[in-house]
């Protein structure tokens, strides 16, 4: 009896070493279960006391000041409490948030304060990743090759602000030189480690599943809100722009409606910049551009059929909306992109699912376009037009010569006095391209430094994604790259230094310096599942158990 105990005791044992979890006793369960219990209860009590606290600051603030404000520095102080206690959560929070962040601003009153609310989100949970690496010695600068190339930009960029902002400051030159050049770095790098933070953040590949589709999830939300603010202004239920003269060619907040800022709608004079979800319309145009990246890869790559027909929709619907929203760019760059894709991601080779795709998106755009054929060509014709009136590459080349001309010495006229944000600290200029920009506040040699920096990032990106063997996430990583490699060199308007393009570019490269880790984890557990290890190379497991030595970021 008890030998046939011991029998079925090592068998559970086996299947349980077998399943990759180790066999617990009762004690040790309840033991387990206890502390399970403790940190729900503890995670209850701290959640409970920052809304409290929060809810009584903005009482406060709301009687002193008015409730809008009373109501941003409450969720202020609570979204500061909890990123920095739950980091993972955060930076989740971060990347939902930011599509919607002008319409949050804007209907809580449009202060510049409240344009920052996400940095709010975002830097607490940085703090945390950073002292999660300084406790479990983990890379910071990831790739390790980045390393080099940033320190030196970094003391570069230091230099700059301590010499020219610094000196700009003691002449008394007005502002505030000081936080127009921290807003400068901001701008400059502020969201770099967010490489790190997704690369924590994404612990398996259904961590990785889950942050692609929910990118699909909020494209199409945010769209089919822009569609419904569309259908909105052309059925009068809101009023769109009215006036005489100029006021008929410039977006303005007086004609906001349903989400997001200032818009312009004037039909009749050939005039539509919608924002969408976002605080001004070239804003919505860039993230329509940049959700063509992450909606081919879910269309192409996702393992699910389900997952693959949305991403399908959600192509579709940002096709359609470039066209509705009056985006001249993303009406150029949008299609560019796909066709792009196609070739460097090898889709246009694979008919099985090349053909299905490219079928269904052709009748929806047909279709869409038979409905409003009169937007379509109003859009086409403002596209000629504005191509005929000024073509981007004369355009480009007057900025970088505007740029030059105005260089006083080798460090630039100073961090931040190009940067839109800043304008609140001091005077600032408008520079529409963004490496024209760098030029400006930076000089030469820190231009050069930053296409370095650029430079190694996606050559590492490339490398990352060319590694991968599993089809669906090298597909994924070809789309993340390209991504990278079209926003590093991209010479018109400067996307890299305002939302959604100065976030996810990050959040891009991140994704595809992780997945290689994720390729080899499947790998490796189809190789226990089929008992044999021969299919990673030694150099790849030892790899592996490099990644699998980092303690789970929580």
């Amino acid at each position: 009896m008890r030998k046939k105990r011991a029998q079925k005791k090592d068998g559970n044992h086996s299947q349980a070493s077998h399943n990759g979890t180790p066999e617990l006793s009762r004690k040790e369960q309840r033991k387990l279960e206890r502390k399970r219990v403790r940190n729900r209860q503890a995670v209850i009590q701290y959640a409970t006391t920052v809304a409290i606290i929060s809810a009584i600051i903005a009482l406060v603030a709301s009687f002193v000041l008015e409730p809008k404000l009373g109501i941003g520095a409450g969720l202020a102080i609570a979204c500061l409490a909890l990123s920095a206690r739950f980091p993972r959560y955060a930076i989740y929070g971060f990347i939902f948030y930011l599509p919607f962040s002008g319409t949050v601003t804007y209907a809580l009153g449009g202060s510049a304060i409240l344009q920052l609310a996400k940095d709010a989100i975002f830097f607490p949970a940085l703090v945390a990743v950073v002292l999660f690496c300084a406790k479990y010695k983990q890379p910071l600068i990831i790739p390790a090759a980045l390393k080099i190339p940033l320190i030196i930009y970094g003391t570069f960029l230091t230099a700059v602000f301590l010499f020219v902002n610094g000196s700009q400051q003691l002449s008394n030159s007005g502002g505030i030189p000081l936080l127009v050049g921290v807003l400068g770095i901001k701008a400059l790098v502020g969201y770099l480690l967010l490489i790190t933070c997704i690369y924590y953040l994404i612990r398996t590949k259904q961590d990785l599943y889950f942050l692609l589709r929910s990118q699909v999830v909020l494209i199409i939300i945010c769209c089919g809100l822009a569609l419904l603010q569309y259908l909105m202004l052309k059925t009068g239920y809101c009023q769109g722009t009215i006036g005489t003269g100029d006021e008929l060619f410039k977006a303005s907040l007086d004609s906001r409606c349903l989400v997001g800022g200032a818009l312009l709608y004037a039909p009749a004079q050939g005039q539509i910049r919608l924002p969408g979800t976002f605080v001004a319309p070239w804003q919505w145009g860039w993230f329509l551009i940049s959700s063509a990246f992450f909606t081919f890869g879910t269309s192409f790559s996702d393992r699910s059929p389900l997952w693959r027909i949305l991403g399908l929709v959600s192509m579709a619907m940002v096709f359609i909306m470039a066209v509705l929203s009056g985006q001249r760019i993303a009406l150029a760059l949008v299609p560019f992109v796909i066709i792009l894709l196609l070739f460097l991601t090898g889709q246009i080779l694979n008919l099985k699912r090349f053909l299905p795709i490219g079928i269904a998106l052709a009748v929806i755009l047909g279709i869409a376009a038979i409905q409003y054929s009169e937007v379509v060509t109003q859009s086409f014709e403002s596209f000629q037009s504005r191509w005929n009136a000024a073509p981007p590459q004369t355009f480009i080349i007057e900025q970088i010569e505007w740029a030059i001309n105005k260089q006083r010495g080798l460090l630039g006229r100073g961090l931040g006095r190009a940067t839109n944000a800043a304008r609140t600290f001091g005077d600032t200029v408008l520079v529409e391209t963004y490496h024209s920009k760098v030029l400006y506040e930076i000089g030469p040699i820190g231009l050069f430094l930053m296409l370095g920096v650029y430079t190694v990032l996606v050559i590492t990106t490339f490398k990352a994604y060319r590694s991968i063997k599993d089809p669906n996430l090298r597909g994924y990583g070809a789309s993340m790259f390209t991504f990278v490699l079209f926003i590093s060199y991209f010479p018109y308007y400067y996307p890299l230094d305002v939302d959604p393009v100065n976030v996810y570019y990050w959040l891009a490269a991140g994704i595809a310096l992780k997945l290689p880790d994720i390729d080899r984890q499947e790998r490796l557990r189809q190789s226990e599942e089929e008992d044999s290890a021969r299919k990673l190379t030694k150099k790849e497991l030892k790899q592996l158990k490099k990644s699998q030595a980092a303690v789970e970021f929580k």
